[in-house]
């Protein structure tokens, strides 16, 4: 038995006179939100002043004493002092180049509060927060310790949620002897190298046309109307339900490949890069960065192994069984056969059945050679030895370097 940390989100029913409690604080937090940002960033502008939370956290202490704020003195404090510190956060956040500049937050968008003080109720399995009272949830709470910190989030789709972390203690699954290679698609949601195809449920798609129907409609309303906000629940709880289904399938995924799977292996692809092109909508539909994500952390917590092979290696265009590679192979063909020994591929299985070669020669050792090269993306003569960037491998055009040194040879 080892110890982890585990985050959990419960969906949360409060009642009618704690939705409107709840609807004054978030009101309170982004209010605290948008001046304080807007002092920020003007007294960088025009004196070149950085502002910190403990800063404004003496403003916040100041305007609940002054005439017209009073209403700030209603909120919990921990609340508006957490709202501070993920300001905090955020700049750090956009300083180290992680995130972009922080934003304003409107009204119809998702809010949060975060409570130091979950009560002393919830050994018995309820939560209870400052100045709220007990909550309603959707199930049980797990048996873990009282956390220090509580999120009670609200979404787009005006559902609300439990958030918080606690240490559980978790066992290594069995070991099952069993390795695997995975290669995602739009198509099928992952081929194994085993042979199987996991379709791809592909919610998005099929919710498109009333996507369309209601957003359309959502868009003849006033703003500002009774009925707009309704038509904008209509939409965001569709957006919801497709996002629910999709977690859905991707959780039963990956944790049925931690439990068969003692070795898993992935390509290591460019998401971002790939969501910029033509299958854009398909790819945020299948959501490839998701399926890394809980694999990793799945494994991690089950004792199991994950490995990413690099992104250049030619999985598609390379045979399984003699290892020609071929010098092209367009994303239309879905079968093809190896001229070198007759081998007829599908072009998933033969892919994942690369990943899981390669993987396997990754952990064993391997040495430091340029996968873009041998992908086909630099021009095929041995001799030339000039470096392949990465912006035309990525482009599929040759090095225009190479090519004018080949004439000349």
């Amino acid at each position: 038995m080892r110890s982890i940390t585990r985050s959990y989100r419960i969906r949360a029913y409060p009642n009618g006179a704690q939705r409107r409690l709840l609807e004054r604080w978030f009101g309170a937090s982004r209010w605290l939100w948008n001046t304080t940002l807007g002092i920020r960033s003007e007294a960088y502008r025009v004196c070149g002043l950085k502002l910190t939370g403990d800063d404004l956290s003496r403003w916040l202490t100041q305007w609940k004493r002054t005439a017209g704020h009073e209403w700030l003195a209603t909120v919990p404090a921990t609340c508006l002092t957490q709202c501070l510190r993920n300001q905090d956060a955020a700049f750090r956040n956009f300083f180290a180049r992680r995130a972009r500049y922080p934003k304003f937050k409107r009204k119809s968008a998702a809010a949060s509060l975060r409570f130091q003080d979950a009560g002393t109720a919830w050994a018995r399995g309820v939560v209870s927060l400052p100045k709220l009272g007990s909550l309603k949830l959707a199930e049980s709470l797990p048996k873990v310790e009282r956390p220090d910190l509580v999120t009670l989030s609200r979404d787009a789709a005006g559902h609300y949620h439990v958030s918080f972390c606690g240490e559980v203690e978790t066992s290594l699954m069995r070991i099952t002897h069993r390795v695997v290679g995975v290669d995602v698609g739009l198509t099928h949601l992952a081929t194994l190298s085993t042979g199987e195809k996991i379709p791809n449920p592909k919610r998005y798609h099929a919710r498109l046309k009333y996507l369309r129907q209601q957003q359309r409609c959502l868009a003849r309303r006033q703003k500002g109307s009774r009925r707009r906000e309704k038509q904008r629940l209509r939409v965001a709880r569709a957006h919801a339900q497709v996002r629910q289904e999709r977690q859905y399938a991707l959780h039963t995924l990956t944790t049925r490949l931690v439990r068969e799977f003692d070795l898993i292996f992935i390509e290591d692809l460019n998401v971002k890069a790939m969501a910029r092109g033509l299958h854009a909508r398909a790819i945020h539909d299948v959501a490839f960065s998701e399926v890394r994500r809980q694999l990793t952390y799945k494994s991690s917590w089950y004792g199991k192994i994950l490995e990413t092979v690099d992104r250049w290696y030619p999985s598609s265009k390379t045979c399984s069984e003699c290892r020609y590679t071929l010098d092209e192979l367009r994303l239309d063909e879905r079968q093809w056969t190896c001229p070198r020994c007759g081998t007829c591929h599908d072009r998933d299985i033969n892919a994942a059945r690369n990943l899981l070669v390669e993987g396997l020669r990754q952990l064993a050792g391997r040495d430091d050679r340029d996968l873009r090269v041998d992908a086909g993306d630099a021009c095929p003569e041995e001799d030339i030895l000039v470096q392949v960037l990465a912006e035309e491998a990525r482009s599929g055009h040759r090095n225009r370097a190479c090519l004018e040194q080949a004439r000349f040879c």
